[in-house]
């Protein structure tokens, strides 16, 4: 189980990022981890020891002409039109039915993609797909037979506001005033994306509750009739 990395050039909303690298029989099952920018669903992910599926990799290539523009210019990344939903939702399929896909590598400082990589689940009967639009895919999902369970991080926006920008002012992801900008257009914001989350079926959680859930689904419990509406 792990990830290699391929060093290829990709183009915008390929297809093949979806394709299983063979066809297998395994079938398993996906916890989707969504959440405001900052929430901590990548550290969480990383806690339950599960194959994680980082979805913040499908965004759109900063010169794609259907990227949503914030009014005062430039490219709103919090639209959940800035990211490729049917290719994620493919690279899901495909690690439900298969146990393996490729998916493209994404690089935040520069808005494009970089690469590829191969995601394996080995033996792993549920992954974890995390992102900021993890909700947008769990109708999909649901009628698709692959949702183990939904959830969606929730804390202070004050607190969540402080972790994101210090992640994206260490990682270097824009500049100083451009992240500065969007955290506090995202702290405003926050009650109102946490409620467009839940009612699209998330379920709203704090670390602990989430690592429960995530555990009960893990070992086969009836959890991810939660999602259910």
């Amino acid at each position: 189980m792990g990830r290699q990395w391929v060093p290829v050039s990709l183009q915008s909303s390929s297809p093949e990022f979806a394709t299983p690298l063979e066809q297998g029989g395994t079938s398993v099952r996906v916890v989707l981890l969504t959440g405001p920018s900052g929430s901590g669903k990548t550290s969480l992910a990383a806690l339950t020891g599960l194959p994680v599926l980082n979805l913040d990799d499908f965004y759109k290539e900063g010169t794609d002409p259907t990227l949503p523009q914030l009014p005062g210019g430039g490219a709103d990344w919090d639209s959940p039109l800035s990211w490729d939903a049917d290719v994620a939702v493919a690279a899901i399929e495909a690690l439900c039915r298969t146990g393996r896909t490729s998916v493209p590598v994404y690089d935040i400082a520069t808005s494009s993609r970089a690469g590829v990589s191969r995601l394996d689940l080995g033996d792993a009967p549920l992954f974890i797909a995390e992102g900021i639009f993890a909700a947008d895919v769990i109708a999909g999902c649901r009628e698709a037979g692959l949702l183990a369970d939904a959830l969606c991080l929730r804390g202070r926006p004050t607190t969540t506001f402080r972790r994101r920008l210090a992640r994206d002012l260490r990682e270097g992801r824009k500049s100083a005033p451009y992240l500065v900008r969007r955290g506090l257009r995202l702290l405003r914001n926050e009650r109102a994306v946490v409620a467009r989350h839940c009612a699209l079926g998330a379920h709203p959680c704090a670390k602990p509750e989430a690592l429960a859930r995530i555990s009960a689904a893990r070992v086969g419990g009836a959890i991810g009739e939660a999602v259910r509406p």
